[in-house]
């Protein structure tokens, strides 16, 4: 099938919206015809380098929903006319992490920026002759993906798939780093630094799990104004602004939950982190940086008599395939704000300008919607 695509070429290239060919489904796999994908912040780290795929030409786009079209020989549970989500990490089901419960973890992962379909180590996306590598085995700038059931979630057709396309990354990244993770308790403090289609997800469950104080920080004033929005008690527009404020407000305890959620994560982002963190608290990493930076610059007095818990987390310490929905059926009782993650729509064309968008404040998340101009 020939249809279009936004591409990578290169590092610091701008994304070129071209004709593609995208593969039929083989063994295991489905064709998704997308109704939306979310301008997510892990794509642009590879327009700069700092998330490498094994080469290029990439076809970014790892949030997206549709309807499947096609579905290929060996698929089960899944048929065509299904409305679905697509889970930026695949979950097998049988390798170790996801028989123990860590479906975000699941073996697959280690192929994400390869191009190398599950089913056959061959790829499904051409451009100009060449092979294609799809962002996370997806490639959701592109109205059409073939992608192996694995990283398929089967939902309520009802659902608006605009919004149940947030839900394939940002919203149970954010979400899930404070319920499953931080695991926070109702009367917790709870500090989010990087209010953007991640961290507001953050402040969300925050809300939900009964936080007492939530702390947003961000240097962009509108963020600051969504985060009270969404239910932030208190905002700043640095860690340091905040170190006194949070002391105060927890009159000396500091905070038991602080989530880094930050775009583009530095190494001396932790020791501020880590002083706005209590005893026994917990201190944990969402966001992500370039790959290649080792170097941390923290108190390990600090983390060793305070007790402290410095915690990695992935996709939110997400099992997709429940959690997924999950978070769906709260958006249909109202608990959970989807619609409202959404400050600008823009046509495939307009993918540099929603970039562009992003670095500059504008938006917590914005969504590419496509239409028969696209296809």
């Amino acid at each position: 099938m020939k249809t279009k695509g936004a591409i990578l070429w290169g590092v610091n290239e701008p994304w070129s919206v071209e004709e593609i060919e995208v593969g039929d489904p083989r063994e295991g796999e489905v064709q998704v015809e997308l109704a939306a994908s979310g301008l997510c912040h892990s794509d642009h780290h590879l327009f700069t380098g700092d998330s490498q795929a094994e080469s290029y030409p990439v076809i970014g786009g790892h949030e997206g929903a549709g309807v499947i079209t096609k579905v290929g020989p060996g698929v089960k549970g899944l048929a065509e006319g299904d409305h679905v989500v697509l889970s930026f990490i695949p979950a097998c089901g049988m390798c170790e992490p996801c028989s123990t419960g860590h479906q975000n973890l699941c073996d697959l992962g280690a192929d994400l920026l390869t191009g190398k379909s599950i089913s056959d180590g061959t790829a499904r996306v051409r451009a100009r002759g060449k092979d294609v590598v799809p962002m996370c085995l997806l490639g959701t700038f592109a109205p059409y993906v073939t992608v192996h059931q694995y990283s398929v979630v089967k939902i309520d057709d009802h659902i608006p798939l605009e919004a149940a396309a947030l839900v394939g990354c940002g919203v149970t990244t954010g979400w899930g780093s404070v319920t499953n993770v931080a695991q926070v308790r109702p009367g917790e403090n709870v500090v989010v630094v990087g209010i953007g289609g991640v961290g507001i997800n953050a402040v969300q469950a925050a809300v939900a799990s009964g936080a007492k104080n939530i702390i947003a920080i961000d240097p962009v004033a509108y963020h600051r104004d969504q985060a009270e929005k969404f239910g932030a008690t208190h905002t700043f527009a640095s860690m340091t602004d905040a170190i006194e404020p949070v002391t105060e407000l927890t009159r000396g305890k500091l905070a038991e939950n602080v989530i880094l959620t930050i775009g583009k994560l530095r190494g001396e982002h932790i020791e501020p982190a880590l002083l706005m963190t209590g005893k026994a608290g917990r201190c944990v990493v969402v966001g992500m940086g370039d790959q290649e930076e080792v170097d941390v610059k923290l108190s390990l007095a600090l983390l060793a008599l305070y007790q402290q818990t410095l915690h990695g987390a992935l996709f939110g310490g997400a099992n997709p395939r429940k959690e997924i929905p999950s978070l769906l059926s709260m958006y249909e009782a109202g608990k959970l704000e989807l619609n409202s993650l959404i400050t600008n729509t823009y046509r495939l064309e307009d993918i540099n300008q929603g970039y562009q968008d992003m670095l500059d404040g504008k938006n917590l998340r914005g969504v590419i919607e496509y239409t028969e101009a696209d296809r």
